[in-house]
């Protein structure tokens, strides 16, 4: 199981995404970033978070 925690990205959130993979936590990620932040995901952007994403 992977996971992100959205302050890791820099945002003042307690938000948690958990998924099976890398790609899956990506997009529930800039799902929530895109409804609940307003900011949309770039593809480098993706790739800065990727490195945030860990082993649950």
């Amino acid at each position: 199981m992977k996971t992100l925690h959205c302050a890791d990205a820099g945002f003042t959130c307690d938000a948690v995404v958990t998924a099976n993979t890398d790609e899956e936590v990506l997009t529930i990620a800039a799902e929530h970033a895109r409804t609940v932040h307003g900011t949309e995901v770039t593809p480098e952007m993706a790739e800065q978070i990727k490195t945030l994403i860990k082993e649950a």
